[in-house]
């Protein structure tokens, strides 16, 4: 195994008093993680540019307070480094295989991450009954597959926040028409960054349908579907 990628010298901007819960994260992820098969070996000396700070990137877009489910959480990208950089937000790492969820324990155990629950289990066993805030999602699948996963997760109103790469645009395009189907009223593509030396971060943004005001002061529910502004 290589050595891990020294922290940069961002990292107490990005983290501020919780840099060393990411420090340590990202120790975990090059150690036990490599070992355990959840980290390609490769990855080690690039664990902060193309990893955590790639995933930081995406915490600002996280209302506070959220209810946040990290669908397919694998190694806890995004989920744990949002939870870290967030302890305001409620984060749940959802995972169906049980290596993984083993590893996501004993990684919450060891950063003493409070905020954070690790469920083993599928979306579709938790559709219509989580009612999250927010899902983030991170090389799980392809966008319309994963919509159908996640956005059921969500509240009327909810966001889902996918991390792409350079597939995203093309991901959407094909995904589009299919979205309302799946409960979406609004999408955009998003690049963040956080640290001019750490990758871009693409992200999808679909939020559901929530409440419209009828003229009696009755909520309806829906969207038409199409881009933000």
């Amino acid at each position: 195994m290589r050595n891990p990628q020294a922290p940069p010298a961002t990292v107490v901007d990005v983290f501020g008093d919780r840099a060393a819960l990411a420090t340590r994260y990202a120790e975990i992820l090059t150690s036990a993680g490599v070992e355990r098969g959840l980290l390609g070996p490769r990855e080690a000396d690039r664990i902060w540019d193309r990893h955590l700070l790639n995933c930081a990137a995406v915490s600002p877009l996280i209302p506070p307070e959220d209810l946040v489910c990290d669908v397919g959480s694998g190694a806890g990208l995004p989920g744990i480094v949002i939870a870290i950089r967030r302890p305001d937000v409620r984060m749940v790492l959802l995972e169906p295989m049980l290596r993984r969820t083993t590893f996501l324990r004993d990684c919450v155990a060891e950063l003493a991450l409070e905020n954070v629950t690790v469920v083993r289990g599928r979306a579709e066993e938790h559709a219509g009954r989580m009612g999250a805030d927010s899902a983030v999602a991170r090389a799980v699948a392809p966008l319309e597959r994963l919509a159908g996963w996640a956005l059921p997760l969500l509240r009327p109103g909810g966001q889902l926040l996918a991390l792409k790469g350079e597939t995203a645009r093309s991901e959407l395009e094909s995904a589009a028409k299919q979205l309302p189907d799946l409960g979406a009223s609004r999408w955009e593509l998003l690049d963040v960054g956080i640290d001019s030396s750490a990758e871009r971060t693409r992200v999808v943004r679909i939020v559901t349908a929530g409440p419209t005001l009828t003229g009696d002061g009755h909520a309806t529910w829906g969207g038409s579907g199409g881009h933000f502004p």
